[in-house]
This record gives structure tokens, C-alpha cells and sequence, in this order.
């Protein structure tokens, strides 16, 4: 039996100051967790208790589809350049050296550690399939901590990874993990959305996010609400409604536009829409080159979308094949441009030009020094076009892509909006935030084959094991389980992840027949297999009702003046109901009611 009077948890009536989601305030105010640092919290004994529960539950669903491993937090530098992510995964990642000046890093994710056993332990496809896990802290030097556990520097995940000797194997262990991470988030209590994501400098072809929609979340969801279509915003797809193209004689025209340098401006002076402008953007694509000047080899991306479209990161990103990019500085377009950063468009641009599919043309321009112009598909098709004519002061109209200047590639790298066509049915889409729960990847053979992973086929030829990839936050769990679930007055989680099924609270525990009732019944409720936590303090019971309420506790009884009549009251948090119940039918109480 758990006693609160020889507990610490540290309960507040106030948030701090900086706590903006529910989960941040009510974390801190439960005593679940305390800051050390920016993005750095201390888990308290309630806030561990939770965590625990939740790694229970995480443990014994994949238990029953892989095996669990331990790894270490530190690695060496080679690893990471084997797989080719140490330069890609930039200042996300906890860099140092050891005493003898050897390169390590903190891991932000295990990918390469498992690659590296698998290399040099499994030889035979009859090995095959694994499927092995971790639950091991993680790593990343987030620029801007923030909203309490959701975004921080150090966390708990539950980290897999499969080993597969065709794809039809991956399809089975990743389908494996879809159930697994279902039943997970289910017992967790959690509602939840899967979507399709980007699979980010995790690399693969194909993943799901595992959301939780909040107003608390950092990532946007796109929707269907009539055929079910699901996408993260960075993935997201969408049907448009035609655009009218502009009149005109087929010849690219200098129009002079005095200082109008923004889509908005000069469509507003020349009396057009956004929709028939070009929107020239400028990046440089960085990737670290010991040879280069600096470390660091950079090359120019132009990106070309309509005028009221705006730039989707994340598919620019898997364009340039995880590299990093920065937006250019003006005096950078001047000079490789030779035009002023207000007036660039892609009208006889110094580029690398061509057609084809996305992949092998791309992939060899990639090792050229020409700049690269993208070209978002809902460009293709159009004409006479307004965009910056590389002059101060002009813009050129009758612009035709395909005609006046041909792209690198076309491909879809705008960001889907509310209300466009679902991309399956054409309904308007809706767009809400969402926080991330659980991710899955199919790698496919990023990591095998560049770190040198391989096995003997059937047919005694060495190929290399296709992989997998499966992450679950633990504490997003607990956050977005808080998010779902709170009020004025505190939080609640459902018996499965709370630290305690049931507070007992006696209104005057210097009654000693209250007192004596309240162990009682924790003996009883214990007994059943019930985690009962008596809140014993000499408090006024105000005090207790409000604390109770506070820390997520699903059910409260109190013990006060009914116990003549040999009843107390049951409260479930979650409705706020009461009931009578009689004291020696209890347990048959708590059965029934934990079984609903």
C-alpha cells in the first residue's frame, strides 16, 4: 500500500509561467516531472510510474513479434559516415570526441547500430526474418525545446528494426508492426489517426505516422472525411481546380514594374491573379566535402511553384536526397545569378536542364556544379505566365514552362491546403495539427547496402537483407494521453498507463475509524490486483479532492461521513459521476466497474 504522507509528489496550484500546452502545465503542476534544463526534465515518482506502465505495455506487444536488444548511447563516428548520415544528419545531432580525439556522436536513432550487427553476424538467409528492438534513450540538439516533453533533447523510444531477404518478407514484418503499434496506442487508451509521411533522412520507400490530432502538435494532417485518405502535411496530396491561363502572343515580354518585388504586389499592379505568377525561390543545397572550401560543398536549387502555392520542405528535401539546404542571401543570387533577389525567375537561368522520371535523371545531376530548377507540377500545362525577368524594376509576362525555360525535374513540391480535392476523391480536404506518436519506415536497402550488410540467398548468392524501421515515443504517449484527457482541474489516464488505479481519500484521518475503513479497502482493492494509492495526509479535504483531481488518477473514493451507513463515494474522474457503494460489496464494485 502506497501512503502519500511518505510519498514525494511535489503537487503546484500553478503552472509556470512558460508551460503553454495542457500536458507542459499539468505535468509540471501533478509533480510528474521537474526541468533540469531547456529540453532536459527529471521524472518524479509519479511521472516514472506512468512511464513504466506505458514501457510495460510498449514491451510485452513487441515481445510477441521481436526480440528486444539493449545498444549504446554513444557511437563512433565511422558508423554514421558508413550509412552516409553523419554530414546529413547536421546540428540535430550531439557531437564530441573522446580524450584520444576520436569523433563520436549521442544516437539520435539506432539504424546504423543494427545494420552494423547484422553485418557482421548474420550470414545465411535462413537467418531471416529478425525483427529486433530497444527501448533506449534518445538523443537531439533541438534548437527550440519546447512545450514540455513533446519537444526535448533527451527521450525514451522504443526503436526496431527488421532484416527481410525480399520485399514480400518487409511487407509482412512492417504489416507485423502496424498491428503491433495498434494494439499499443489502443491499450494505451489513445485516439488516433494513421497517415501516410515523409520518410525524412530516414530514407525508404514507404511510412506511416501513427497521429494523435491536438492542438498541441507540431505536425499538420491533411484529411479526408469522406473516403478516409490521410496524410501528413509534409506527404500530402491534393486535387486542383483548374487555373486560367493569362491571353497572349506567345513571346516572353519585359513589363516594367517599379519596386513591386513580392507574388502579391505585382499581381496587384498588373491587375492578375496569384495563380498566374511564378514564385522563384532560391536555396543552396550544403553538403559537407573535406576537399571543399570550408568542409563544405554547396550547389544553387531554384524552385519554381505557382504564385500561390507555398514550398513543402520536406518533399524538397527527399528531392535532394536528404541533403541540407538553406534559403540564398541576396548578395548570393546577385552573384551566381546575376539578377536582383527581388526579380529572379528561371528565363535563360544558368541550370541543369532536362525530363525523366525523379531518380536516375536526378540523381546523377546531383553530382553536377550547374544549379538545379525544380518545377512544381501544377506549373506543367500552363502558359503566358508572369515572373521576374533577372532586371531591377521588371517582370516578364507570356512565359511559358517547357517553352521559355525547361526544369531539372517536374515534381509535386508544394504544400496541399484545406478545402483542395482529397487526391483519391476529390472532397475538400481538411487540415488540423497533429502530435506523432508512432512511426513506421520501410527502408528498403539504404542501410544494408551501404554499410555492407549481406547474406546468402537459396541460391547461394550474397544480397543484401531489405530493412525496416519502427519508432514509438514513450513520453508522447503520456503527453498525448494528457492532451486528450483534461480539464480545469487537472488530467486523467486511462488504469492501463496511470501511476494508480484508485486514490483512497479520508476527509479526517484523526478519525480513526476513517482511517481504518480507507486501509481496509486498499487491502481489499489490492488484493484484486488494483494499484491503490491512500492519501493519509492531515489535510483539509478540499485539499485531497483537488489533488486527487490533479494527478490523472482514474478513480477516487472517499471516505467520510457515510461510512455510518457503511458506504462510500466513487468517483470516476474521466465523467466526474458518483456513486454509492457499500463497503463490503467493493471489490464486486471495482470489478464491475473496471470492466466497463
Amino acid at each position: 500500500m502506497h501512503r502519500w504522507s511518505q510519498l514525494f509528489i511535489p503537487t503546484l496550484r500553478e503552472a509556470p509561467a512558460d508551460a503553454e500546452v495542457a500536458s507542459h502545465k499539468y505535468l509540471i503542476r501533478a509533480g510528474y516531472i521537474r526541468q533540469l534544463a531547456a529540453g532536459l526534465y527529471s521524472y518524479l515518482f509519479l511521472g516514472q510510474r506512468a512511464i513504466l506502465r506505458i514501457t510495460a505495455i510498449v514491451r510485452e506487444e513487441m515481445n510477441r513479434i521481436g526480440q528486444e536488444f539493449y545498444l549504446p548511447a554513444l557511437h563512433p563516428r565511422e558508423v554514421w559516415e558508413a550509412s552516409g548520415r553523419w554530414s546529413v544528419m547536421g546540428d540535430n545531432m550531439f557531437r564530441l570526441k573522446d580524450r584520444g580525439g576520436r569523433d563520436l556522436c549521442l544516437g539520435m536513432t539506432h539504424e546504423e547500430i543494427m545494420t552494423e550487427i547484422a553485418r557482421k553476424e548474420l550470414r545465411s538467409y535462413k537467418q531471416l526474418p529478425q525483427i529486433w528492438y530497444q527501448i533506449q534513450s534518445k538523443f537531439r540538439d533541438e534548437p527550440r525545446p519546447k512545450s514540455g516533453l513533446i519537444r526535448v533533447r533527451q527521450f525514451t523510444m522504443k526503436d526496431s528494426y527488421s532484416f527481410d531477404i525480399d520485399a514480400a518478407g518487409l511487407d509482412v514484418s512492417y504489416q507485423k508492426h502496424y498491428e503491433t503499434y495498434r494494439r499499443i496506442f489502443d491499450r494505451c487508451g489513445l485516439k488516433y489517426a494513421v497517415v501516410e509521411a515523409h520518410s525524412g533522412a530516414m530514407g525508404g520507400s514507404q511510412s506511416h505516422e501513427f497521429m494523435v490530432m491536438s492542438d498541441a502538435g507540431e505536425d499538420m494532417v491533411a484529411s479526408c472525411s469522406k473516403c478516409g485518405y490521410a496524410a501528413n502535411l509534409e506527404k500530402a496530396t491534393s486535387q486542383l481546380a483548374p487555373a486560367e491561363d493569362l491571353p497572349g502572343d506567345g513571346k516572353p515580354e519585359e513589363v516594367h514594374t517599379p519596386g513591386m518585388k513580392t507574388i502579391e504586389e505585382v499581381a496587384k499592379f498588373l491587375g492578375v491573379s496569384p495563380t498566374q505568377k511564378i514564385k522563384t525561390l532560391a536555396y543552396m543545397q550544403v553538403e559537407a566535402d573535406p576537399k571543399a572550401p570550408g568542409g563544405k560543398k554547396t550547389r544553387p536549387v531554384i524552385v519554381l511553384l505557382r504564385g500561390d502555392h507555398s514550398l513543402n520542405e520536406a518533399k524538397l528535401t527527399t528531392v535532394l536526397g536528404g541533403k541540407e539546404f538553406r534559403p540564398m542571401q541576396a548578395d548570393e543570387i546577385e552573384r551566381v545569378f546575376r539578377s536582383p533577389a527581388g526579380y529572379l525567375g528561371p528565363v535563360k537561368l544558368p541550370a541543369s536542364s532536362g525530363g525523366g522520371d525523379i531518380g536516375s535523371h536526378t540523381q546523377k545531376l546531383l553530382l553536377d556544379s550547374l544549379p538545379l530548377l525544380f518545377a512544381d507540377t501544377a506549373l506543367k500545362g500552363r502558359k503566358n505566365l508572369i515572373t521576374g525577368a533577372n532586371k531591377e524594376n521588371y517582370h516578364l509576362r507570356n512565359v511559358t514552362p517547357g517553352r521559355d525555360f525547361y526544369p531539372t525535374e517536374w515534381i509535386d513540391l508544394r504544400n496541399a491546403s484545406a478545402e483542395e480535392g482529397c487526391p483519391n476523391c476529390g472532397h475538400p480536404l481538411e487540415v488540423g495539427k497533429a502530435m506523432e506518436i508512432g512511426h513506421i519506415f520501410k527502408l528498403g536497402y539504404k542501410y544494408s547496402k551501404s554499410m555492407g550488410a549481406t547474406v546468402l540467398d537459396k541460391d547461394g548468392k550474397e544480397v543484401a537483407p531489405i530493412m525496416g524501421s519502427y519508432g514509438i515515443g514513450i513520453e508522447r504517449i503520456l503527453t498525448s494521453a494528457i492532451e486528450q484527457n483534461n480539464d480545469q482541474d487537472g488530467f486523467w489516464l486511462s488504469r492501463s498507463i496511470a501511476p494508480f488505479d484508485v486514490v483512497i481519500t479520508p476527509t479526517n484521518v484523526n478519525e480513526g475509524s476513517l482511517l481504518q475503513t480507507a486501509e481496509h479497502i486498499a487491502r481489499q482493492l489490492e488484493g484484486i490486483g488494483l494499484s491503490v494509492l491512500l492519501d493519509d495526509r492531515d489535510e483539509r479535504p478540499g485539499v485531497k479532492f483537488k489533488d486527487a483531481d490533479l494527478v490523472g488518477i482514474p478513480f477516487r473514493i472517499n471516505v467520510g461521513k457515510k461510512v455510518t451507513e457503511g458506504k462510500v463515494e466513487v468517483v470516476t474522474r474521466s465523467t466526474r459521476q458518483s456513486q454509492d457503494a457499500n463497503i463490503p460489496e467493493i471489490e464486486g464494485h471495482f470489478r464491475q466497474l473496471t470492466q466497463s
